[in-house]
């Protein structure tokens, strides 16, 4: 896929500037940078590179895996983990998208974004999404070269990015971590015998353990009063101190699996599928169970131990903690007014290149990375809680500041303190005799 060309390379450039910021939900428009430059005519060129056939979403995904493939380098892990996750972006009240889809019911009306989004192993940062789909009423648009059809099932769509992963040139070996939705015993021969590594959070199904048929459940159980269960790491649960345990076991799971064909469901063999069970529980500090996960992974136990595992799982929550960052805690991604899906998907991979510029400064240890994280705060206004240095809704509200101080300061004629005298006399009933 050939890059975009130069002009609109720097397009590019100043809409990720646009996007360094906490969006508003009222903004008819891009942020805008004191520039100089007619508010109209910003937004007519935003307008136009979202709108544009040239700007192809394969394009506008190489700068993010380019960094990806730099992170991943940096990482002390063996491993890295590809989180894949949807969720909805709900445009019930913008009737000039007339290429929406009915997402569940029949008011949830918007579009469907899938993300494979990249995470390290070794500390849980995330580093940026490789790849990105969005379902519209038509079409998927997707920074695929071979996207899926909008008939595909979430779970249809797993295995060739699956398979795509292995042409991005990731120097460390991929876990695929997904929530229960894909706990499928039909997809898991699937993964098996194209052997990816995978780690999903399972149902309450039954599988064989000791050559005998076991519920998952049960499995818990008897591993709770046999005192399988062993560790004190300490970990948070809802934002209070707790601990948490894990034990594992080795299980198969050997039953038919379902399946459509022309419409119809058939129950299909196939060959038995050898998985580690490792089971998480979280206990408050009475020794009360506050929560169980159960997860299934093929990943060798002498590559990753049930604590490893269990923290893997911990951390695909980043890929939520996305999600919200594109939407109701940074980008407002759902009031954005561009009228149709591709427009929208565009933005989407502009925005999240706003996203990793923040993650970046976020893991930088260096003391240069902290004073600027502290800078940002303070411009962003925002109040941070107790121990918590910075977050990365913040971050982006402080960067935007920082951006229109530094393009004001090139482009005016005034001195700083000229500046400070303008804001004064803007004031002056804050200060009327002067003094401070």
């Amino acid at each position: 896929m050939p890059p975009m060309d130069r002009r609109l390379q720097l397009r590019y450039q100043v809409l990720v500037k646009s996007q360094m910021n906490a969006a508003s939900r009222t903004a008819a428009g891009p942020s805008l940078l004191p520039q100089g430059t007619h508010a109209a005519a910003v937004t007519q060129a935003a307008w136009r590179f979202y709108n544009n056939p040239r700007v192809s979403l394969a394009a506008l995904i190489q700068p993010l895996r380019e960094i990806g493939l730099k992170e991943a380098a940096q990482s002390s892990s063996e491993f890295v983990l590809l989180a894949h996750d949807w969720s909805k972006l709900d445009y019930g009240t913008h009737s000039s998208k007339q290429d929406r889809c009915q997402l569940t019911h029949r008011s949830d009306i918007g579009y469907d974004l899938t993300t494979a989004l990249l995470i390290d192993a070794h500390d849980g940062a995330p580093l940026v999404p490789m790849e990105m789909h969005l379902k519209t009423a038509h079409a998927v648009h997707s920074t695929s070269t071979s996207p899926p059809v909008v008939t595909d099932h979430h779970l249809d769509q797993l295995q060739p990015i699956m398979d795509s992963s292995r042409e991005w040139n990731l120097p460390r070996r991929v876990v695929h971590v997904i929530d229960r939705e894909a706990d499928s015993l039909g997809h898991y021969r699937d993964w098996q015998a194209a052997e990816h590594l995978f780690l999903v959070r399972s149902n309450d199904r039954r599988v064989r353990w000791n050559d005998q048929s076991w519920k998952i459940s049960e499995i818990v159980g008897h591993c709770e009063s046999s005192g399988y269960f062993q560790g004190d790491r300490p970990v948070e649960y809802h934002g209070k101190p707790a601990i948490q345990q894990v034990a594992e076991v080795n299980i198969v799971l050997d039953r038919r699996h379902k399946t459509q064909i022309n419409g119809k469901q058939y129950a299909i063999a196939g060959p038995p599928v050898p998985l580690r069970l490792v089971m998480s529980r979280i206990l408050d500090e009475t020794g009360q169970v506050l929560s169980t996960w159960t997860l299934l992974t093929n990943v060798p136990a002498d590559k990753a131990d049930a604590g490893q595992v269990a923290l893997w799982y911990y951390w695909r929550w980043r890929i939520e903690s996305f999600y919200k960052l594109l939407k109701s805690h940074g980008q407002e991604a759902e009031y954005w007014q561009q009228e149709s899906g591709e427009a929208i998907a565009r933005r989407l991979l502009v925005a999240t290149m706003a996203c990793v510029v923040v993650w970046r400064l976020q893991r930088e240890t260096t003391p240069q990375a902290a004073e600027t994280r502290r800078i940002l705060i303070r411009l962003s206004g925002r109040q941070m809680k107790h121990k918590v240095e910075s977050t990365a809704p913040a971050l982006l509200a402080g960067y935007f500041v920082l951006l229109s101080m530094l393009q004001l300061l090139e482009q005016t004629d005034h001195t700083l303190d000229q500046l400070k005298s303008l804001a004064d006399n803007a004031l002056p009933f804050i200060n009327p005799s002067g003094n401070v």
